[in-house]
């Protein structure tokens, strides 16, 4: 049976609820993103754009809340040893930073923009009738390039799980499933 809280032999059902929650809206969030850059404005990117604003602002809640729940179980967490077991620490830092970083800016654009910003209805930015542009210039630069570079980065997290898998017989996915 699954604790709620991670041991070290797996994850419990709360860091689980958090992994997959996340992976299927940035599944979702990644789909908009390549609909658009591979046909354009439509129906369909519009249809799967719409969600981009209030799905970013709540991946944002969770990775914060997922973070806040990481470091309140590191001591029970699986351990990650030797070499790969650091870079698998280093990766998964890295995922974390990219998580927080990403929203992180194009929440300061949405605000430097002026426009309100209200997802699911709460108004957390008001209108403004100036824009401030130092604030959008950070996710004007790197919010687009960052989000594909993100999708690599979680092609790879997934790559290593199956590595690990198919490769050196060791089922760490069952740690998370």
């Amino acid at each position: 049976m699954v604790s709620w809280r991670d041991t070290p032999q797996g994850y419990g059902r709360i860091s689980r609820g958090f992994h997959w929650l996340m992976a299927a809206l940035f599944a979702w969030q990644f789909a908009g993103a390549l609909l658009y850059v591979g046909t354009g404005d439509t129906a369909l990117t519009r249809f799967v754009g719409a969600s981009h604003f209030s799905l970013g602002f709540t991946l944002f809640v969770l990775v914060l809340l997922r973070g806040a729940w990481a470091l309140a179980n590191l001591r029970r967490r699986p351990p990650h040893p030797g070499r790969i077991g650091r870079a698998a620490a280093l990766g998964h830092a890295l995922i974390y930073a990219v998580m927080i970083v990403q929203p992180g800016i194009a929440l300061l654009r949405q605000y430097g923009s002026g426009k309100p910003f209200s997802p699911y209805g709460i108004p957390l930015m008001p209108a403004r009738d100036y824009k401030i542009e130092w604030m959008m210039v950070p996710a004007d630069w790197l919010h687009y390039w960052l989000g594909f570079a993100f999708l690599a980065v979680v092609l790879g997290h997934v790559s290593m799980a199956v590595l690990h898998r198919v490769l050196w017989k060791e089922d760490v996915l069952a740690r998370m499933t």
